[in-house]
């Protein structure tokens, strides 16, 4: 009886089994996308390379490496040798490189070699690696004939020619499948309170400062961009929480009997309605209970010209006032001065997923939702807290309790 695949694999030897890679993680819609993708930017590439150059230069309607430059553009869009400087810089340099040497070094192998090896090192000082354009300094000195007489037009066409056109058709893609790219670099944002205090989930834990030293200290080319590898850190660290802590949802610890408010509730009501109830924020509802926006005690303060502080009550008063002629400019209804869009969670969110909502977004407020996006609760920081004080202190009683 002959044996399967798998048992076959399981029976070869230790060091042929860590030749084989690991089982991909890429689902079979990302995959089709990523094939489309491909197939529709080497099309248009060729077809548009086809009209602006006109028959008469079929040879270089499209060159090798932009097959290359598809899976990356297509595949692997998030990696930092598939954005625009990438292709255009490393392309560019590639090819003015090759033709140099297919100029100046008569032996055509030793012209390649040098080729490739000042490319790699013009890419690494300009920023822009992008492994194909190592093909295009090949194709520049092994070309043929037809290469070797276009000299530096070259460089030109086809070459930047089909570069920008594919990455023209790779923005267009991207964008429109909901893929960020160009994938620039995203900036930590600001802390909330204007101090130089980070923020407070990064006052724990590994910073962005040690990610770069540690990527310094690697010193090799690693294929994913800082932030993406500095999110996946900190959702690996989510994942633990989640393990550790258990997996209470929203609707473990959210206020059920929620006050809320309609688009046109007066600024009166609703101000006395927090003052009354010692709340801090009303969800802003329709008649079907979805919510439309969130005003905070803060909403009202802002619209407030406050000036003096000995004049804020007053100045407070005369806001929330009803204006008796109906043409005033003046605020008057909860939907004038609510924050919207507003961000929701879902009821069987775990409660580590609130930690960068409320710590890192500085958000004190999340409406809790239903299947259908009605209102079904709301958690507040407070509630947080207690939940995870409940869940440490359940945490150490557990091997005390073992």
């Amino acid at each position: 009886m002959s044996r399967t695949p798998n048992r076959a694999f399981e029976d070869a030897p230790a060091w042929l089994r860590s030749l084989w890679p690991a089982e991909s993680a890429v689902g079979a819609a990302e995959r089709l996308r990523s094939c489309a993708g491909a197939l529709v930017g080497i099309l248009l590439c060729g077809a548009l390379s086809a009209v602006l150059l006109g028959q008469s230069a079929q040879a270089f309607w499209l060159i090798a490496p932009m097959g290359a430059s598809a899976v990356l553009l297509f595949a692997v869009p998030a990696s930092p040798l598939a954005q625009p400087w990438s292709i255009v810089g490393g392309n560019l340099c590639a090819g003015l490189i090759g033709v140099c040497c297919a100029k100046l070094i008569a032996v055509p192998v030793a012209a390649a070699c040098v080729a490739i090896a000042l490319a790699i090192a013009a890419m690494f000082a300009l920023r822009c690696l992008h492994p194909p354009s190592g093909a295009v300094a090949l194709t520049a000195v092994l070309g043929g004939p037809a290469v070797h007489a276009a000299g530096f037009g070259f460089v030109l066409v086809p070459v930047l020619l089909n570069s920008l056109l594919l990455l023209a058709v790779a923005l267009v893609y991207n964008r429109a499948l909901g893929r960020r790219y160009p994938h620039a670099q995203r900036l930590a944002p600001p802390p909330s309170h204007a101090t130089a205090d980070p923020a407070p989930t990064a006052r724990l834990g590994f910073k962005p400062e040690d990610l770069l030293a540690v990527l310094k200290g690697h010193g090799q080319v690693l294929d994913i961009s800082v932030d993406d590898l500095d999110t996946l850190f900190r959702r690996t660290e989510q994942q633990a929480f989640r393990r550790r802590f258990g997996e209470t949802r929203c609707r473990d610890l959210m206020s059920r009997d929620v006050l809320t408010v309609d688009y046109a509730t007066e600024l009166a009501d609703a101000w006395r309605l927090m003052h009354t109830h010692q709340v801090q924020a009303l969800p802003v509802v329709d008649r079907a209970r979805r919510v439309i926006g969130i005003v905070t005690r803060g909403d009202f303060l802002q619209h407030v010209d406050l000036g003096d502080y000995r004049s804020v009550g007053s100045r407070l008063g005369a806001f929330l006032r009803r204006t008796a002629h109906s043409h005033s400019s003046k605020h008057e209804a909860v939907g004038q001065i609510m924050h919207t869009p507003v961000v929701t969670v879902p009821q069987d969110t775990p409660i580590a997923e609130l930690v960068p909502l409320m710590a890192g977004a500085g958000l004190h407020h999340l409406p809790v939702v239903d299947d259908a996006r009605r209102l079904v609760g709301i958690v507040t920081q407070t509630d947080l807290v207690a939940a995870l004080y409940e869940t440490s202190l359940a945490a150490l009683r557990e091997p005390a309790a073992a």
